[in-house]
C-alpha cells in the first residue's frame, strides 16, 4: 500500500512550504504536492495607492531578496510611464543587484542548502591533516588554509555540540545514506559554512553602500536613484570594490571548490542525478554592462531543445488557480489577474507519522498560483538563465559551463540534474562577480561627463497606463505587472520565480517543476526524506510573506481577513 510522507515546514527557506509525497512499497515517489501554507496578499494592499510608493511596498514581499522586488516594482512603474532613466542610474541599480546576487547565492549554498550535502556529525571524526591535503585537490589556494585552521573549526563545532544547544544543526538526518562526502570533505565544507557567515555580512554591506541599507534599501525612486553622493565619492566607490573583491575571492576559492567536490562525491547519487523533469526554461535580460548590453540575455527553451531559443512573448504568460486557494474562472494574464482568496483547508489521512491533516490533491491545496507560458509549466532560476545563454552562444556563459564540465568530467546532460541546478547557481554567481567589474568601470567612465541619476516622472490622471518590470532575480525571472488609472494603482500582480517553480497542478493536469522533480525518486527512509529536501532546496524556495503565523506545534495562532477590494 502507498504511504503519505508529509514534510511541513520545509526549513532553511524564506516563508512556509509544505511538501507531501506518496511512496509505493519500494519507497518510490508516485505523486507529489507542493503547498505554500501562508498567504502574502501584497497585491491587494497596493490597490488605490500612488505608483510612487510601489517599490517601497513590494520589497516587503520578501525578507531576503528585498532589493529584487524593490527594483522590479519601480521599473514596472517606469515602463508604464515610459520613463528612460539615466545610464548612471542603470549602472548603480546593476551594481546593487550584483551585491544581492553575491550575498544571496553564498547564503543559499552554505546556510540554506549546505546541510543537504554536508554531514556535520561526520566532520567531527575527520583527520584535519588529511583534510588539508584533500582541499588542495579542488583549488590551489584553499580558503581553509591548513591543518591548524581545520582543527580549530572541528574543535569549535565539537564544543558547540557539547553544550547541547545545536541551533541550526539540530533535528537533521545525520548519517543518512545519501550523504556522500568523506569526513575530511565534510570538515572542509563545514569550515566554509562558518566562514560564509562572515562573508555574507560583507556582501550585505556592499548593497548598503549604494542602497542606504540592507535589507530593504531605500535609494531607488521612480525615475532613477538617490545615491548620487555615493557615486561621486571615490572613497565609497573604493569601499564597494574592496568588499566585492573579498566576496569574489571566497566564491572562487570556496564556493566553486565545494561544488566541484560535490560533483565528484555525489556524481552517482539518484537524488542528485535527477531533479529536472520539466525541460522548459525561461530567463530575461539583466546586469547592465553598457547601454543596451547585458551579462545575461532573455529567451525561452521548450522541450529541452537547446538549438531553438525564442524570445519571451509576455502575452503568453498566464496564471492558473485551479488548485490554488484563489477564485478565478480561467487562467489570467497578469495585467488582468485577481487575488481573491478561496481557502478550502486540509483532509485528515494516515501518514508515515500517524494521522495528520494532508493536502487535498484533487481540489485546492496551495496559496501559490500556477504560472504557465503558452499553457506549459516552465522552470526559472540560475539553471534556466545559464541554459538559455549557453544555447544562445553567450561566450561568457559558454566558457564557464564548458570549463566546469571539463573540470568535473561530467557530460552536458549533467546540467539537467539537481547537481546541475546547484552548480548553475555557483557559476552564475562567479560570472556576475567577474563581469560586474565592466559595469563598475563603465560607471566610472560615464560619470566623468554625466552626473545625472534621475528624471522627474509625470502622471496624467486622465490617462490609463500599464507596464511590466522583468528582471533576473536570484531565484529566477521575476515580473511585476501594473495598471494605473486616475493616477493610482488600479491592479497589480507579481509573478515571482518560486511561483513558476512551486505552483500546483493546473486545469490541464500539468504539474510544476517542484512536483515533477520528485516523482520517480526512491527514498532511502521515508521517515527521513533527505532526498526530497535536497532537491527542493536546489530551487532555493522563497514562499515570501504571510498574514498569519503558526506556533512550533502547528497550531494556528491567529487568522486575519483581508478585504479583496482593498477597502
Amino acid at each position: 500500500m502507498n504511504q503519505r510522507v508529509v514534510i511541513d515546514p520545509i526549513t532553511r527557506i524564506e516563508g512556509h512550504l509544505r511538501i507531501e509525497v506518496e511512496v509505493d512499497e519500494n519507497n518510490v515517489i508516485q505523486k507529489a504536492w507542493s503547498a505554500s501554507t501562508l498567504w502574502r496578499g501584497i497585491e491587494v494592499i497596493l490597490k488605490g495607492r500612488t505608483p510612487m510608493d510601489v517599490g517601497l511596498i513590494v520589497q516587503r514581499i520578501c525578507g531576503v531578496c528585498t532589493y529584487s522586488h524593490y527594483r522590479c516594482g519601480t521599473e514596472a512603474v517606469e515602463d508604464a510611464l515610459g520613463i528612460k532613466i539615466p545610464l548612471n542610474a542603470r549602472y548603480l541599480r546593476s551594481l546593487m543587484h550584483t551585491s544581492l546576487f553575491m550575498h544571496d547565492h553564498v547564503v543559499h549554498f552554505y546556510h540554506l542548502h549546505g546541510l543537504d550535502w554536508v554531514d556535520v556529525v561526520s566532520a567531527l571524526s575527520a583527520d584535519p591533516v588529511k583534510a588539508a591535503q584533500v582541499a588542495l585537490q579542488y583549488t590551489d589556494k584553499p580558503i581553509a588554509a591548513g591543518e591548524g585552521e581545520l582543527r580549530a573549526v572541528q574543535e569549535r563545532v565539537k564544543g558547540f555540540v557539547e553544550t547541547g544547544k545545536l541551533g541550526p544543526f539540530a533535528n537533521a538526518y545525520w548519517g543518512n545514506g545519501t550523504y556522500k562526502f568523506t569526513p575530511e570533505q565534510n570538515l572542509i565544507a563545514l569550515s566554509h559554512y562558518l566562514k560564509a557567515l562572515e562573508v555574507q555580512r560583507i556582501a550585505a554591506e556592499m548593497l548598503a553602500i549604494f542602497g542606504g541599507k540592507q535589507p530593504h534599501p531605500q535609494s531607488l525612486v521612480v525615475g532613477g536613484v538617490t545615491s548620487v553622493r555615493d557615486m561621486l565619492s571615490p572613497a565609497r566607490l573604493q569601499e564597494w570594490k574592496q568588499k566585492h573583491d573579498i566576496v569574489a575571492d571566497f566564491i572562487e576559492r570556496a564556493y566553486k571548490a565545494d561544488v566541484i567536490m560535490a560533483a565528484e562525491a555525489f556524481g552517482k547519487e539518484p537524488s542528485v542525478l535527477g531533479g529536472v523533469k520539466i525541460h522548459n526554461f525561461m530567463a530575461t535580460n539583466d546586469f547592465v554592462t553598457a547601454d543596451g548590453e547585458y551579462i545575461f540575455q532573455q529567451g525561452v527553451i521548450m522541450n529541452g531543445d537547446l538549438s531553438n531559443v525564442t524570445d519571451i512573448n509576455p502575452n503568453l504568460i498566464a496564471e492558473d488557480v485551479t488548485h490554488a486557494w484563489y477564485k478565478a474562472d480561467d487562467a489570467q494574464h497578469p495585467y488582468d489577474g485577481t487575488t481573491v482568496p478561496d481557502y478550502t483547508g486540509f483532509v485528515e489521512r494516515d501518514t508515515v507519522y500517524g494521522k495528520l491533516p494532508t493536502v487535498d490533491g484533487d481540489n485546492k491545496y496551495s496559496w501559490v498560483k500556477s504560472p504557465r507560458y503558452n499553457g506549459e509549466p516552465v522552470e526559472v532560476g540560475p539553471l534556466s538563465c545559464l541554459l538559455v545563454n549557453y544555447a544562445k552562444g553567450n561566450q561568457v556563459v559558454v566558457d564557464a559551463v564548458n570549463g566546469l564540465l571539463q573540470r568535473t568530467g561530467l557530460p552536458i546532460e549533467a546540467l539537467f540534474t539537481t547537481l546541475g541546478r546547484t552548480a548553475a547557481r555557483m557559476l552564475q554567481t562567479s560570472i556576475v562577480a567577474k563581469e560586474s567589474m565592466k559595469t563598475f568601470n563603465a560607471l566610472l567612465t560615464n560619470m566623468l561627463s554625466d552626473e545625472s541619476t534621475y528624471v522627474q516622472p509625470v502622471i496624467d490622471p486622465n490617462k490609463e497606463y500599464r507596464g511590466v518590470g522583468m528582471i533576473e532575480a536570484p531565484r529566477g525571472m521575476l515580473s511585476h505587472w501594473i495598471r494605473i488609472k486616475g493616477g493610482l494603482v488600479e491592479n497589480y500582480q507579481a509573478v515571482v520565480p518560486t511561483t513558476w517553480n512551486a505552483g500546483p497542478v493546473d486545469a490541464n493536469g500539468k504539474i510544476g517543476p517542484y512536483e515533477a522533480s520528485l516523482v520517480g525518486l526512491k527514498l532511502e527512509d521515508p521517515t527521513k526524506p533527505l532526498e526530497v529536501i535536497r532537491i527542493i532546496h536546489s530551487f532555493d524556495p522563497c514562499m515570501a510573506c504571510a498574514v498569519h503565523v503558526m506556533d512550533y506545534k502547528g497550531q494556528s495562532m491567529g487568522e486575519f481577513r483581508v478585504d479583496p477590494n482593498g477597502l
